[in-house]
């Protein structure tokens, strides 16, 4: 039986706009764990019989509602309520994180200093594929082919956007990694660009000038000055885009790249780029 409810029913206070749906409690086999998942559905999804485009996110809790954010929302059902008026429309899927446990969720390397236990991401992206895509699949007329899927997130949602799309290139067509934190797994994200990276696909990656200070005030982590950071942040990113520019991607074709100077590592940063974004992966 449908556990799907309206979003507004339940919430005393948000800041949603159009329709979002969601399935409380939603249990994984994968992780034992359970969440609620999102749904926004395009403006024309209730008058017409059209099949849409699903752009599965991270960091659910961040993307339609202030009250929920961590420091803001993406904004992501105000900029596809815009973006539907230009003809790009798609089924937004937001998956909340799990407080603490977001770090071993969104990390799909062995262990290392970062995450000594080991990260889950592998079992993460099967929870989404084998037992999320379903429930959408089967509530909602998606176009469920690998063409009209994609996947997206920020910072580590980000780093298993751009796994997901590399390691599982039969489910993703398309990647938003939005500051993509490359360094867990022993700088993982480059060793799974050189050794699965074929040009598939259409990816859009992005990085601010000043996101050094998420590696700020880590005991035993960081030592340098917050311009030693920012410049090591920056740097990083950039080898993620030289590895996949040799592994075949083609900007703009298949890859679009931004840098954003002067601008730090926060959801404010990602909704102002999130239009851009999407105009790029959402056919028109």
């Amino acid at each position: 039986m449908s556990a799907w409810e309206n979003y507004a029913d339940r919430a005393s206070r948000h800041t949603v706009v159009g329709e979002l749906l969601r399935w409380p409690g939603f249990h994984s086999p994968q992780l034992n764990n359970q969440r609620d998942v999102l749904v926004w559905l395009p403006a024309s999804y209730r008058s017409s019989q059209r099949r849409y485009p699903v752009l599965y996110m991270h960091d659910g809790q961040n993307l339609f509602d202030a009250e929920t954010s961590y420091v803001g929302e993406w904004q992501v059902d105000e900029t596809l309520l815009r973006l539907g008026a230009e003809g790009r429309e798609a089924i937004i899927v937001g998956l909340p994180n799990q407080g603490d446990d977001r770090v071993y969720e969104y990390d799909p390397y062995p262990p290392d200093i970062f995450v000594p236990e080991g990260g889950r991401g592998d079992r993460y992206l099967d929870f989404l594929i084998e037992t999320v895509k379903p429930l959408i699949d089967g509530s909602f007329r998606t176009l469920p082919d690998q063409p009209h899927t994609g996947i997206a997130g920020s910072s580590m949602g980000g780093l298993i956007s751009l796994y997901a799309l590399l390691t599982r290139p039969e489910v993703f067509s398309f990647c938003g990694a939005f500051s993509p934190a490359f360094w867990f797994g022993s700088f993982g994200l480059e060793s799974t660009i050189a050794e699965r990276a074929r040009g598939e696909g259409r990816l859009y990656m992005d990085v601010g000038g000043r996101e050094g200070h998420v590696f700020m005030g880590r005991p035993g982590l960081w030592t340098g000055s917050e311009a030693e950071a920012d410049a090591t942040y920056l740097d990083g990113v950039r080898r993620l885009r030289t590895g996949l520019l040799a592994a075949g991607y083609r900007e703009p074709d298949t890859l679009l790249y931004i840098e954003e100077a002067e601008v730090l590592h926060r959801e404010d940063a990602w909704a102002r780029r999130l239009p851009d974004a999407l105009r790029y992966l959402l056919p028109g």
